[in-house]
């Protein structure tokens, strides 16, 4: 009976250890304190980029998770702005040491009439988002005052 009972617990152990390698790691949500660095393009008057800045310091790269941890996404929403974008910022997440990083683009809409910035992501767990005066205001002060 005893020998019955340990071979279904490697089993079980085994089965677990499958189950374990198999998982995709992309499935889980990423962290934003995996950061480590953002890009950003401002849109000059005649709709193209200026060059692209890096920002690496960790007070603006830890503001900027703060803002961006505000955002509320709408996953699956596909808005149609009637603008181009005023920032693209792209974020550099860190998932490993041994891998390379992954990044993720956001075109940012600041809205002056509501004190609010439209968000759109190519993540797709994210899609549209909105953020809230103070948060934008930390976005836009960073992103146009750099």
């Amino acid at each position: 009976m005893s020998k019955k009972r340990d071979n279904y617990f490697i089993i079980c152990i085994f089965f677990t250890i499958f189950l374990m390698g198999c998982t995709n790691k992309d499935s889980k949500d990423f962290n934003l304190n995996q950061v480590t660095r953002i890009d950003i393009e401002v849109v000059k008057s005649d709709e193209n980029y200026e060059e692209a800045v890096m920002i690496t310091d960790e007070a603006t790269v830890s503001a900027l998770r703060k803002a961006f941890k505000q955002i509320k996404w709408e996953p699956n929403v596909i808005p149609k702005m009637a603008r181009k974008e005023d920032v693209k910022a792209t974020l550099f997440f860190k998932y490993d040491e041994n891998m390379p990083e992954r990044l993720f683009e956001y075109q940012i809409w600041f809205n002056q009439s509501n004190d609010t910035a439209t968000i759109i992501s190519n993540n797709i767990k994210e899609g549209y988002g909105t953020l809230d005066k103070e948060n934008k205001l930390t976005l836009e002060n960073i992103f146009l005052n750099k």
